[in-house]
């Protein structure tokens, strides 16, 4: 049974859109985020966590007033305590409307339009602050102090046989001495709750507590996720939201999902606790600092 939220982001799914030859401030679509977060326990009036959602569009493209394409790697951050969440494919299609638009007299100008048109499109349809840059260059940079989490457990013993999210499987103990720790994993799979289509990442989590979550059961945790079907930020926000419950109340934690481009865009959700330490929010002005799909200007 298709809810109202997957009615909503299935506006265009399985329908041929022509309209990348005129720009369309109407396309984007905001999804609701509250009935995930209800669903998972979450206050979306009082939330556990802070946040951005961080898109990249490394195709997007525009032409000056005389003809000339203009083509830049785009980056979109907003702040996850809004009331919507865009979806993808409609986002795509907006950003291709600008294809064969035609804005100024010279690139930066173009540029300049593009920018100040796409923060009022999507500040007016989600309903708060967008920020838009153009990024000039690219560089694959991971996360210095992150490590594989496969570095901490015997490969061989490790079992897996459960693939729909499952809590469950999250093993902590308690220690004698407060420490932090910094795990990424390269294997995470979710998949999109309108196409079905798999969405592959490296889920990064940083936390700080006398409570020791195991890695093993960390891996099965993550590995539930692979037949799971929820939107990028929402599986961020379920990874956070389970381990946060298991913390202490102090404790500080960090969950990053860094998702590989579909049909030309990635989207990096990344969510922390209001006293995390490793002041996530500067980090995400330069995305560089992030894994595989960081953009350094």
């Amino acid at each position: 049974m298709i809810n109202q939220t997957d009615e909503i982001a299935g506006k265009f799914l399985g329908k041929k859109i022509s309209g990348s030859d005129r720009y369309n401030p109407d396309l984007p679509v905001a999804v609701p985020r509250f009935e995930n977060r209800e669903r998972y326990g979450i206050n979306h009036k009082n939330l556990p966590f802070c946040g951005w959602d961080v898109w990249h569009a490394y195709e997007f493209s525009a032409m000056t007033e005389n003809g000339l394409p203009v083509t830049r790697v785009m980056k979109i951050r907003y702040n996850c305590d809004n009331d919507f969440l865009v979806e993808s494919k409609s986002l795509k299609l907006y950003l291709n409307s600008f294809n064969m638009a035609k804005f100024g007299e010279s690139v930066s100008e173009c540029l300049k339009i593009c920018k100040k048109l796409i923060e009022k499109d999507l500040s007016n349809k989600l309903e708060t602050e967008v920020c838009v840059e153009f990024l000039e260059s690219s560089r694959v940079e991971i996360f210095s102090q992150f490590i594989n989490i496969m570095d901490f457990v015997d490969e061989a013993s490790l079992k897996i046989d459960t693939f729909k999210e499952a809590p469950e499987l999250i093993e902590v103990e308690e220690t004698s001495e407060i420490k932090e720790y910094y795990l990424m994993f390269d294997s995470l799979r979710s998949n999109c709750r309108v196409t079905h289509q798999p969405d592959f990442g490296d889920a990064y989590i940083y936390y700080k507590s006398h409570k020791h979550i195991k890695e093993d059961s960390v891996i099965k945790y993550l590995s539930s996720f692979r037949s799971e079907y929820h939107f990028h930020e929402e599986c961020c926000e379920m990874i956070f939201k389970r381990i946060y419950d298991l913390l202490n109340a102090e404790d500080e934690l960090f969950v990053c999902a860094l998702y590989t481009r579909r049909g030309g865009i990635d989207i990096c959700p990344v969510r922390w606790s209001k006293n995390c330490s490793i002041n996530p929010a500067d980090s995400l002005i330069d995305l560089s600092k992030f894994a595989r799909c960081g953009i350094k200007q």
